[in-house]
């Protein structure tokens, strides 16, 4: 049996080879050669890795509904909430054997944070970015998903921060976002800010940009008892106290966020009840990440011009 990796992009080979390294082969499908009847008639598939632009992966996981087959979609889900809950009908019970790629919730400093007492945190920031030019070898941001209107731009391409917030203080809502557009690329936000809030007072903003002249990938939380300040580059958990600062550090790999979500996503493909990763984004778990995420695209108001020459 194989698993049907579909897309050949950078991703999309990641999947292949972390699914080959844990002993389970994979077909990598290119989207512009897919043939939907070809991979019908296939009997040795047993699940499939969503590895596509966003703006094709209904029709996707409209094949794997009718198949049976459980599925990783890479995030995120949908850019609006008419495409998400499109998405979650179509899938039906599969959901709860399928996966929605948010492996940053396998990151060793988010999962540190999601063991401790929160609940005296009222404030917080999450802030991501990294020059889009400066992405990948050979890659170019114009000819890529990320430059269209629909289904593009820095919010959604980098929305992970979006959804950890969410993971670690559940109720939040979008207040506002805050865009800067470029002028060759009409709709397409290259920063944005997401202020959000929860039922019990807690706000904060998520930034992400496509501007940034070295990557970065910070968070601070801010609480009654401590700060605590993330570095998920560096992999380092700082908190401040009244009786001093204490840094812990988290030696990893990216892949390894990778490898381990796969891992949970191969358990639930065979047992829909195996014990998976605290945080682990079991797709029929993730509405409300699925739908905020949405929520925030919706509501961006460009308030500014990036000056980025490609």
């Amino acid at each position: 049996m194989v698993i049907a990796v579909v897309g050949a992009g950078s991703i999309g080979r990641r999947h292949a080879d972390n699914l080959a390294a844990l002993g389970e082969p994979a077909v990598l499908i290119p989207w512009r050669s897919f043939d939907r009847a070809a991979l019908e008639k296939r009997s040795d598939v047993k699940g499939m890795v969503i590895a596509t632009a966003t703006q094709v992966r209904l029709e996707l996981i409209d094949l794997c509904a009718a198949k049976g087959w459980p599925f990783y979609v890479e995030k995120p889900l949908h850019w609006t909430a008419q495409g998400v809950a499109e998405i979650y009908n179509r899938a039906g019970d599969l959901a709860a054997r399928s996966m929605l790629g948010f492996m940053a919730r396998y990151h060793p400093v988010v999962q540190a944070l999601a063991a401790q007492d929160l609940s005296e945190v009222y404030g917080f920031t999450f802030e991501i970015g990294h020059d889009v030019r400066q992405w990948r070898q050979n890659w170019s941001f114009p000819d890529s998903y990320a430059a269209r209107p629909d289904g593009g731009g820095v919010l959604l391409d980098l929305c992970h921060e979006l959804d950890l917030a969410l993971a670690l203080f559940p109720g939040l809502t979008v207040q506002a976002v805050s865009s800067v557009g470029h002028a060759d690329f009409n709709g397409v936000d290259f920063a944005s800010r997401i202020a959000l809030a929860d039922p019990q007072g807690r706000a904060g903003t998520v930034a992400m940009d496509y501007l940034a002249p070295v990557s970065q990938r910070r968070s601070d939380l801010a609480g009654t008892d401590a700060l605590r300040r993330l570095d998920l580059l560096a992999a380092t958990l700082t908190v401040d106290g009244p009786s001093g600062s204490d840094t812990q550090s988290f030696p990893h790999e990216r892949n390894d966020m990778f490898r381990a979500i796969t891992r949970d996503w191969l358990r639930l493909i065979d047992d829909p009840d195996a014990k998976l990763h605290p945080l682990a984004p079991r797709l029929s778990d993730m509405r409300a990440s699925a739908d905020l995420i949405a929520d925030a695209w919706t509501k961006r108001r460009f308030t500014g011009t990036a000056k980025m020459a490609f």
